[in-house]
């Protein structure tokens, strides 16, 4: 080690596909201990394993339990093993993969071969046309998150798939794909895509994504005609000509669902029952975003609070130090994946140790 390197370590759940270590740096090397694995031995479980940056990313060195006399046989892979990321300042994405068929409905069902996606993980699509005038290119160009994984080739997210001008896919039609969203919060609480207003003396609005809002935030509501709910836009504001009109979060239910203080008693109802054909004439999406001054709710920034030394933000903390007065919170993420080769079994406790070398002989 020399002066300047940084070691990290510690503990995560791993979800049975790729998952992220977050971390304030980019590794050299990585090595890992399954305590799943040597406390419940299990043929096929790797128990331990090494990573260095020269041997590729992606690549791993490993142990696996053998099935007969649960032996450790050392294996190399070229493959799934370790790979580091830093996220930057516009959305990376996974493979394209093709969309078989999606069902009309709520939530809509994807049929995709061998997806590799979780629950949370956050997917983008694009095409989804059966035809030239019919299917779902409606949802396509949003960030959603996955709700449910039926199977190795199933999962679903939520959005009203039912509607009349909705058509379920199939045949995998051409140009119809889905993409994983790596880092899919650059920044947070970012811009919102809408899925469902339920409107009343206070306005439950439902996001396709994770909104990282906190109660106490200040939000505005960007949607356009064709989404009906115009009197929730900021702008104008009939009251105070020249000010803005927002709201503020007054309770969150979930990772997608959050209530604001707008009593929106008698305003036109939400509809995502959108056309084929207005896609096609430039559909802009409904949207909601943070507006303000800070994004703590009122938490004052000092020493002690929940935003010092740095933000977190979907229970992850960000690569910032203290945060600044505003209303969004830089969330660039960098550190290391398990890969699907040496942490493949969902729910194993995997202990792990990671270094950057400031200096190192090849």
């Amino acid at each position: 080690m020399a002066e300047y390197s940084k070691i990290a370590k510690g503990h995560i759940t791993v979800s049975g596909g790729v998952t992220p270590v977050y971390l304030p740096f980019r590794p050299t090397s990585v090595k890992w201990w399954n305590l799943t694995a040597y406390t419940t031995p299990t043929a096929t479980y790797v128990a331990k394993g090494y990573w260095d940056v020269s041997m590729g990313e992606g690549a791993a060195t490993y142990e696996t339990v053998t099935t007969s006399t649960l032996a450790l046989v050392p294996a190399f892979s070229a493959t799934g093993g370790i790979t580091t990321y830093a996220a930057g300042m516009m959305l990376q994405f996974g493979p394209q993969q093709q969309v078989i068929g999606a069902t009309a409905a709520n939530p809509i069902v994807f049929n995709v071969t061998a997806h590799g996606y979780v629950v949370g993980d956050t997917v983008m699509f694009q095409g989804l046309y059966q035809s030239s005038t019919t299917g779902m290119p409606q949802i396509c160009r949003m960030p959603f998150v996955i709700s449910a994984v039926g199977d190795a080739d199933h999962f679903s997210v939520v959005w009203p798939g039912a509607g009349s001008n909705y058509t379920a896919l199939s045949g995998s039609p051409a140009g119809a794909y889905v993409k994983k969203v790596l880092y899919p919060f650059l920044y947070a609480p970012g811009v919102c895509f809408i899925e469902a207003i339920t409107t009343g003396t206070t306005t439950t609005v439902v996001t396709t994504a994770a909104h990282s809002f906190v109660v106490g935030q200040e939000v505005a509501f960007r949607v356009p005609n064709e989404w009906g709910t115009t009197q929730l836009n900021s702008l104008p504001n009939n009251l105070i000509p020249g000010s803005p009109m927002y709201g503020y979060v007054v309770s969150v239910t979930n990772a997608t669902t959050f209530v604001v203080n707008i009593n929106s008693t008698g305003y036109t109802a939400f509809t995502t029952n959108q056309t084929v054909a207005a896609i096609k004439a430039g559909l802009s999406f409904a949207q909601v975003l943070a507006v303000g001054d800070i994004n703590t709710g009122g938490v004052q920034i000092s020493a002690g609070s929940n935003l010092y030394p740095s933000p977190v933000v979907n229970g992850v903390s960000t690569i910032n130090g203290p945060a600044i007065q505003g209303s969004f919170v830089n969330n660039t993420r960098q550190g290391f994946s398990f890969g699907s080769t040496v942490a493949g079994v969902a729910s194993q406790v995997i202990y792990y140790e990671a270094v950057f070398a400031d200096y190192s002989v090849n």
